[in-house]
């Protein structure tokens, strides 16, 4: 990614230098209290006294000015901090925003503070004198974030923070912009000129860093930013870095490596030995000398690195890792963390000053001699927002805590810390003891982040007997007591007005309640609606605490007094009388009445203005009303009066301060509830700056609030306005940074002549009251309280330090429920105990009546102390028998709905699976279990609606709301009289007249000659225009090709983006499960084929097993061979037959089960089962060894056979020979049959296994697919809508289409009709006028005549016959402006008398006149009428056509949602993770070829498409190249050209000034040539005088008639 920037500079004037010696001043630059009219509060009310803060987790927020003074950025102002004698100097912002970054020059003689806020400036001081030398303006939109100088200082380098991120290199001692540019689209931290070359540039920020590179061109400078690759390196962000003198860089990173920079890319990334990091935790390197490496990292090291030792040959090639060990290293200390360092000034120094971000400011020696001194902590500071703070209420004290820890105190007279100390968890809040509760006014309250409360008592050690022998400190914190009120952190802590009740409150929605003493006693706590934001006691002697909740509630809960006790098992206070208060948003609601008050104001003042009313204007809607959801919190409030108080609002309802109070209702629900403030004061420009703080003066005349944006505002008040109506006019100061600086905290102190402010940004600052010269007077330094007496007798207070501690409530409930189980414990025990002596006094009792004789014995019914004992024994038992069946009812009715699944599953599981085995192996097969396939689902079923409009014809389009006119065609065929034409008069033409004419002609035909001539000549030029390509153009063939390259590219994403079809889905689903089907079934068949094959095949050889045996028994026992064993179909290979016993089973079944009954055994079905199964083994065992018996039987008998002939003999040994044969040819065909077989079924094995992948990939793809259909159930109610919305547009858009039409055609008809009726009366009004003749003494009369507008009967019957309201409306319209114009007519002139002729004209004209005007009327009577059809169906045209867009652009509305739902199921769809099985071959990944562990991140190709991608990259790479040699082409012809066109137009401006001279020596100015071209006007002279004197006599005859008449009307 590159970037380039040219500043060209400007033609105008050269601007002039800047003196050296100018000087800005700084009391007319700094920023100044704002003060509104009114305040009467002078400029000077607040006098900065110090700052006791730093902002440690700014960035590079420490500057070096010289080798004693620091400089660093607090809110507004810039401190300079004297290292030595401790004194600070400061400098205000000039913008009053803030200020954003500091840089100081290498020569030390000047530094830049750039600043922040709304278009910020950069001012450069000049050192010692801290005088504005240069001002430069622009840069930024919102705030620099970095500013830096170049090695010799002449050129200064600054980034913009958010939003426009732009790094600008100045001339700043001429104040100019030399380059600017985007430095990145993130945020930048930090741009920094190269310390070996000035033209090369660095810039880093959050997840990037950039190289720059200054350069000069023909056109002005050039910088150009080349992006850093990360490659395999994760990406980080990279706050430090160092140039090194080979122009590569070396930057830090956020793991503790450091990375290598070469080019753009990363060369190495250096780690310790064994892989361990350079640091623990972000590091930044921030020196190179002598190829040593300074780093600092987050884990308080500083450690030297030898860059030498790096040798490219052992660089892991894999990694890009080289193993480095420091050189020397440096521990600052423990829980330091490391953010800057700077170096001193003074040459050949090794003093660097180091800021961390833990909140210090360290002094290091970084010689790393055996004489350098260890690191020193100049100073300590708190670090992040300052959560508490509180002054003293007896001296010049304050104390303050952070989430850092810590608890310090500061005397803010003499300006330094006096005590600190460190505690196990951040501190939340913080109050100083009032005078009443501790004398002295030493003790402190504080709250910790884990709930825990402590009491720190301040006192002078020097005031002990002996300490000030013993210890040299000024003051010392004493942990007096610690407890646990709160599970969550405390947020407010308040002493009552007496002193006697201490409130704590926490963000766990509890408040708690103390009695102060000796020891704090707990009363007990409430629950409030939220968290604690603030708690108030009542100022009008009223034992009641205000509890402002951060959720917008209030409570006012009554002060429990001694006499009130918690239960004895809990501290909760369920009875303390309380009243509520919820905030209801008002602020929409003002800003309407404020609306509506300025527009009633703006509408009267416009009545005012304007003499007689108007119709009224059409208002503008008001602004609604809103409720911020969820509710505004609260920010901080106050009492006012009892039962009232004002709260500050954040969020959407800042801007206002609102006076409230509790409602007489409150049995409201706390949810519920709603209640509106009563009154409000408006507080200017703090619509987002709502006040976090407030503080009164002891007289209530001042009011102090802290704002959000970090400024401190004043405004005086009048004595006892408790309604704040003085609230006005206000003083207004920037201190804090005005976008991380809320001031939280603001504080008088005890004598009010001093102002505290703490803020977020973790600044302090006191403010003084007095001038410096009258703080003069004052004490040095604030009296710390003495110590109590005995208080070193007393043991230290055990502190809370475990964080899971329990609090008061949950150890109090945890004694509690230990009290009770100890109880119940006893209770048992002994309970136990008096059992057993009840058991040993009645067995004692048993044997003593045993020893007595036998008629003095008891019996065991004498015994017996209760006779119904037994009896309700008996019926307890039978009681818990019914309830044991009662538990196991649920059992048994479980057991029965499982044997029905087991059932309804054997139904649905199919027939019963089929194994096969092998005879001589162990190999089996075995078929598929088939399911019943189910039916699709409901939500799956894409049925489709029918749609009742679809088969019904368009509804026919409403008719015009006009008809057309029936009699058009009524004067069509009449016939015209023929008027009595006049006799023309004859015109003479005189010869001098067809001489002037034949000139005119010559001369105009001389200047078409001419004309012609520049016509041709344009043209040639135009030609020549033509043939030249414009700016813009663009070859066809190029433009072409990117055509079809974005036509392809939609294609692709077309393709890449098909419609999701649920449908399709539902029919891929269907038609793969009858696949997987079809393929099982096919599988089975084969199975079944193979398993009857080998039944047959058992048959077989039991057939041939028993001629076997008969060949066998005719052969001699010697040549008879072993037997086969035959095997036997095992049940799992005929699983029908399972379930089908044979008629002897069935016999045996019920032998065995009647003989059972009659024994009274229990009649177990299963039990029988084993015991037929295990007879039947045994019935089968006899069978075997009677075959055995049998055959040794006849082996027997055959070796006991007599001796045979010779004859016998031989005939018995070619019998034997025949047998033999038969006997190896039986044996051979059972072994080839068997061996066959077990072929058969191992080939049958490996085609299941191939069918078994291809089943399992198409489940894989069965499950893909229905999880899709899972995930498109989510669209389907929205696609039905969307689909029936879709039909609706279409059928409104043909509805609307066949209106328009007719629309249309009944348009054209009328329009046709009214072009007739038109030309009919131009030419009768041409017949009106060709009757008059040329010059009739009686036209203006016969024209009166003719235009006279008649009111006729007809018409009006015609008016009262039309059909609809419109046409009438017009009808009249036309009328009236008819009427009007004829009243305008009869008022121009006399009224005309048609009734009588006048004297010399012919009666005939006249009564020729009426009939035409007759005519004229009904032609106009029919215009009026077809006009109004035209206008009415154009009306309705119009409303269709409106109809048709909205149609149109609901239906795109439709096609757009739908395309969006489908992006949204492709995105749904791609979501899913797929699983594709692959072999180890295919996978392309290690060039070692082992095999990654993790295969989820890995991307399948195919293997056709990875070659065809391949080559295309080199055919893309040589088209490349190509594409760049002809660039080159094109760059050289494009040079040339210019060229050519630089001297072609010297050459016309050459022509061009010979042509100006020529003109100016032969007209004596410069004239336009084309018109001389022009021919003059033809007219003579004598002409325009004899019109001039016409003119003149008619426009004298004018003025007299005027004359005339106004003498008439002179009084």
């Amino acid at each position: 990614m590159e970037d380039c920037v040219v500043l060209q500079e400007s033609e105008g004037e050269p601007k002039a230098a800047l003196p050296s010696d100018m000087f800005y001043q700084y009391e007319e630059l700094r920023s100044r209290p704002v003060i509104t009219p009114g305040s009467e509060i002078p400029e000077d009310f607040l006098h900065l006294s110090h700052s006791f803060g730093y902002d440690s987790r700014r960035r590079a927020n420490l500057q070096l000015l010289d080798d004693r003074t620091l400089i660093y950025i607090a809110g507004n102002l810039l401190v300079l901090l004297d290292v030595s004698t401790k004194e600070q100097r400061f400098l205000r912002s000039c913008s009053g925003g803030g200020i954003g970054a500091v840089a100081v020059c290498c020569s030390g003689d000047y530094f830049a503070v750039a600043e922040k806020g709304l278009k910020p400036n950069i001012v450069v001081y000049e050192k010692p004198s801290l005088r504005p030398h240069r001002v430069l303006r622009g840069g930024a939109k919102r705030k620099f974030s970095f500013v830096d100088f170049n090695q010799d200082g002449s050129q200064l380098a600054s980034l913009a923070g958010d939003p426009d991120y732009t790094l600008t290199i100045w001339n700043w001692t001429q104040e100019e912009v030399v380059l600017m540019c985007n430095a990145f689209s993130q945020e930048v931290y930090r741009a920094t000129f190269s310390p070996y070359n000035p033209q090369v540039m660095t810039s880093s920020g959050a997840g990037h860093i950039k190289f720059w590179k200054v350069s000069s061109t023909f056109t002005g400078l050039k910088l150009k930013g080349t992006m850093g690759r990360f490659k395999q390196t994760p990406t980080t962000d990279i706050k430090g870095y160092v140039e090194l003198p080979d122009d590569k860089v070396i930057s830090g990173s956020e793991w503790g490596n450091l990375l290598l920079w070469a080019g753009k890319t990363i060369q190495v990334e250096i780690c310790r030995k064994e892989g361990r990091s350079c640091h623990n935790g972000t590091v930044q390197p921030f020196s190179f000398v002598d190829g040593m490496l300074m780093t600092a990292g987050a884990d308080g090291f500083i450690r030297v690195w030898n860059l030498d030792r790096i040798c490219p040959t052992s660089i892991n090639s894999d990694s890009c890792r080289f193993q480095l060990e420091p050189i020397h290293e440096m521990l600052v200390g423990h829980n330091v963390c490391l953010s800057s360092v700077v170096r001193s000034p003074l040459s050949d120094s090794f003093i660097w000053f180091a800021q961390d971000a833990n909140g210090a400011i360290w002094k290091l020696d970084l010689s790393f001699l055996n004489t350098a001194r260890d690191p020193e902590c100049l100073f300590s500071f708190h670090t992040g927002p300052i959560q508490g703070l509180d002054v003293s209420n007896e001296s010049h004290l304050m104390a303050t805590t952070a989430l850092d820890r810590s608890v310090r105190v500061f005397d803010f007279l003499s300006n330094r810390e006096l005590i600190s100390s460190q505690f196990t968890q951040g501190g939340t809040t913080l109050r100083w003891a009032p005078s009443s509760v501790h004398q002295s006014g030493g003790l402190l309250v504080a709250g910790f982040e884990d709930g825990v409360v402590r009491f720190l008592e301040l006192y002078k050690p020097g005031t002990l007997r002996g300490a000030a022998e013993r210890s040299p400190e000024t003051a010392k914190l004493r942990l007096r007591e610690a407890f646990k009120p709160h599970s969550a952190p405390v947020t407010a802590v308040a002493y009552k007005q007496n002193g006697l009740v201490l409130a704590t409150g926490s963000s766990d929605g509890t408040v708690f309640f103390f009695m102060v003493g000796e020891k704090y006693n707990p009363i007990g706590f409430i629950q409030v609606p939220g968290p604690v934001q603030a708690l108030e006691w009542s100022p009008h002697r009223e034992d009641k605490l205000l509890v402002l909740c951060r959720s917008g509630h209030v409570v006012e809960v009554q002060s429990p007094g001694p006499e009130t006790v918690a239960s004895s098992r809990t501290f909760l206070l369920s009875g303390l009388p309380r009243r509520f208060f919820k905030f209801k948003s008002i602020k929409s609601q003002i800003k309407r009445d404020e609306e509506i008050r300025r527009r009633q104001a703006a509408k009267e003042k416009r009545r005012r203005r304007r003499k007689r009313k108007e119709e009224e204007e059409e208002e503008e809607e008001l602004p609604p009303l809103h409720i911020p959801d969820p509710p505004s919190p609260i920010c901080c409030g106050f009492y006012s009066q009892p039962g009232q108080f004002w709260l500050s609002m954040g969020g959407f309802d800042a801007g206002f301060l609102y006076h409230c109070r509790f409602s007489e209702n409150q049995d409201q629900d706390l949810v519920q509830r709603q209640d509106e403030p009563f009154d409000f004061r408006i507080l200017s420009d703090t619509e987002d700056d709502p006040v976090c703080s407030m503080t009164f003066s002891s007289n209530r005349q001042l009011l102090l609030c802290g704002m959000s944006s970090g400024s401190i505002r004043v405004y005086p008040l009048q004595p006892g306005d408790h309604g704040l109506t003085s609230m006005q006019a206000c003083w207004s100061l920037s201190v804090h940074d005005n976008q991380y600086g809320r001031l939280r905290h603001v504080r008088f102190s005890h004598d009010e002549l001093f102002v505290l402010t703490a803020g977020d940004d973790g600044n302090i600052f006191s403010f003084s009251l007095l001038p410096p010269e009258e703080l003069q007077k004052l004490p040095k330094k604030a009296k710390v309280p003495s110590a109590r007496v005995g208080v070193e007798s007393e043991t230290m207070a055990l502190d809370i330090e475990n964080p899971a501690a329990y609090s008061l409530e949950a150890a109090k409930q945890k004694l509690e429920k230990d009290h009770l189980q100890q109880e119940s414990e006893l209770k048992l025990s002994e309970e136990k105990r008096q059992l057993a002596e009840l058991q040993r006094k009645y067995k004692q009792v048993l044997i003593d009546n045993q020893k007595l004789p036998e008629q003095f014995r008891l019996t065991p019914e004498e015994l017996s102390l209760d006779p119904h004992f037994n009896e309700r024994f008996e019926n307890l038992k039978a009681q818990r028998l019914a309830e044991v069946r009662k538990e196991l009812a649920g059992d048994l009715e479980r057991s029965r709905i499982g044997l029905r699944k087991m059932q309804r599953l054997n139904e649905l599981m199919g027939p019963d699976i089929i194994t096969v085995v092998a005879i001589r192996s162990n190999h089996r097969v075995s078929t598929y279990g088939l399911q019943a396939l189910p039916e699709p689902l409901a939500w799956i079923r894409a049925q489709k609606e029918p749609d009742p409009a679809d088969g019904e014809a368009a509804p026919e389009p409403r008719m015009s709301r006009a008809e057309p006119a029936k009699d058009g065609d009524k004067t069509e065929g009449e016939v015209r009289p023929r008027p009595p034409m006049a006799r023309p008069a004859q015109i003479k033409r005189g010869v001098r007249q067809g001489m002037m004419l034949r000139k005119q002609a010559e001369k105009a035909e001389k200047a078409e000659k001419t004309r012609a001539r520049i016509e041709r000549r344009k043209l040639e030029w135009a030609q020549i225009y033509a043939a030249k390509p414009p700016d813009d153009y663009e070859d066809p063939q190029l433009a072409q090709a990117i055509r079809e390259a974005e036509q392809k590219i939609e294609d692709a994403d077309r393709r890449r983006k098909p419609e999701v079809d649920s449908d399709k889905k539902k029919d891929e689903l269907i038609s793969l499960q009858h696949k997987i089907q079809e393929k099982q079934k096919e599988m089975n068949s084969q199975i079944v084929a193979l398993r009857d094959v080998k039944v047959q095949l058992l048959s077989q050889l039991t057939a041939r097993r028993r001629r076997l045996q008969e060949v066998q028994q005719r052969l001699a026992a010697r040549h008879r061979l072993p037997l086969p064993t035959l095997f036997t179909i095992l049940p799992e290979e005929t699983p029908e037959k399972r379930l089908q016993p044979s008629p002897a089973m069935i016999k045996r079944y019920w032998e065995i089960r009647q003989q059972r009954l009659s024994t009274k055994q229990e009649d177990d079905a299963v039990s029988i089962l084993k015991q037929l199964e295990e007879e039947m083994k045994a019935e089968a065992q006899k069978d075997e060894e009677a075959q055995i018996l049998s055959a040794s039987s006849l082996t027997k008998e055959e070796e006991e056979e007599v001796e045979l002939t010779e004859l016998e003999k031989e005939l018995k040994r070619a019998e034997e020979i025949r047998l033999l044969h038969e006997q190896k040819c039986l044996l051979q065909e059972m072994d080839s049959s068997i061996c066959q077989f077990d072929f058969d079924l191992r080939q049958l094995c490996r085609l299941k296994l191939r069918l078994d992948y291809q089943l399992k990939l198409m489940e894989l793809h069965v499950l893909t697919i229905f999880r899709e259909l899972l995930q498109l159930r989510q669209f389907q109610s929205r696609d039905v809508e969307l689909q029936k919305k879709l039909k609706g547009c279409i059928r409104e858009e043909k509805s609307i289409t066949a209106k328009l039409e007719k629309c249309n055609e009944l348009l054209e008809l009328k329009t046709q009709e009214i072009t007739k009726l038109e030309e009919r009366k131009e030419a009768l009004t041409a017949a009106f006028q060709a009757s008059l003749g040329e010059k009739n003494l009686f036209k203006e009369f016969l024209t009166k005549v003719f235009k006279k507008k008649v009111k006729r009967v007809k018409k009006k019957e015609q008016e009262q016959a039309a059909g609809e309201d419109q046409g009438n409306d017009a009808a009249k319209e036309n009328k009236n402006k008819e009427e009007s114009d004829l009243d305008d007519s009869d008022k121009r002139g006399a009224s005309v008398d048609e009734t009588v002729c006048p004297e010399g004209c012919e009666p005939k004209l006249l009564e020729y006149i009426l009939q035409l005007r007759e005519r004229r009327l009904d032609l106009e009577e029919l215009l009026a009428q077809e006009q109004m059809v035209a206008k009415a169906v154009t009306e309705d045209r119009e409303s269709l056509i409106k109809k048709d867009k909205e149609v149109k652009k609901n239906r795109q509305d439709v096609d757009k949602d739908m395309e969006s739902i489908n992006q949204e199921k492709l995105e749904k769809l791609n979501q899913l993770e797929v699983l594709v099985p692959l072999h180890l071959n295919q996978i392309m990944l290690n060039p070692d070829g082992s095999l990654p562990s993790d295969l989820s991140q890995m991307v399948v190709v195919d293997s056709e498409e990875l070659r065809r991608l391949q080559e295309h990259c080199h055919t893309m790479e040589t088209k490349n190249i190509q594409r760049r040699e002809e660039l080159q082409r094109c760059l050289l012809k494009q040079k040339r050209l210019l060229r050519e066109e630089k001297e072609l137009m010297a050459t016309v401006q050459k022509l061009q000034l010979e042509c100006n001279e020529k003109m100016m020596n032969t007209f004596g100015r410069l004239v336009d040539l084309d018109a001389l071209q022009v021919p003059p006007d033809n007219r003579s002279v004598e002409e325009f005088k004899q019109e001039k004197l016409l003119l003149e006599k008619a426009q004298g005859k004018e003025l007299r008639m005027w004359e005339v008449r106004l003498s008439a009307h002179k009084p």
